[in-house]
């Protein structure tokens, strides 16, 4: 095994989960409906805000995923930003089968797409291009909605389980936002 002074250039899927778990994601649920006008999805925390001009979003389903055949078929998609209330919807999304929104309430976008209640926001998008990224797929999709913005916590995914903020929010410098996108505070910086 080759070793370096900060690690190892032989290791298997498992080791790359695990060091890949060392970084905490947002969880979405990315939804639209299938071909019969049925709701489908799956939970994500693939997803990155991609460019404000013009507005682009970015996730990667994998390339298995029948709700993203689905996705690929419409054309447009919904991504659901989860709160930390929404443990049992990412769970719900997270898990194999076919009737995921059974115990889901959700309310059409304006373009008839499933938009979960009490998330902490949703987005409308176009697919805007889909490349490959191995065993899954890289899908940007161009904004054309957005929703209300709910006051809550996010849900958040580290190390192979749920993690909440309990901490006051610290907002660092604005010198140390300059390249960070989703930056909540005045644009004077851009």
């Amino acid at each position: 095994m080759a070793q370096t002074p900060y690690g190892t250039e032989d290791f298997d899927s498992r080791q790359f989960r695990t060091a890949m778990g060392q970084f905490c994601t947002g969880v979405t649920v990315i939804t639209t409906v299938d071909d019969d006008d049925r709701p489908v999805g799956f939970a994500c925390q693939s997803f990155v805000a991609l460019s404000l001009d013009p507005p682009l979003v970015l996730f990667c389903p994998m390339k298995t995923s029948r709700s993203w055949k689905a996705i690929e078929r419409k054309g447009k998609f919904v991504v659901n930003v989860l709160s930390n209330r929404q443990q049992d919807v990412s769970a719900a999304f997270g898990a194999p089968g076919d009737d995921k929104f059974r115990n889901i309430t959700w309310d059409p976008s304006p373009a008839g797409l499933p938009v979960i209640r009490h998330g902490l926001t949703w987005v409308e998008c176009d697919i805007e291009r889909v490349t490959d990224g191995g065993d899954h797929h890289i899908v940007i999709g161009r904004v054309q909605v957005l929703g209300e913005v709910l006051q809550d916590r996010p849900l958040l995914f580290y190390r192979g389980g749920y993690l909440s903020t309990e901490h006051p929010r610290v907002t660092p410098a604005q010198a140390e936002l300059e390249h960070f996108l989703t930056w909540t505070g005045g644009d004077t910086w851009l």
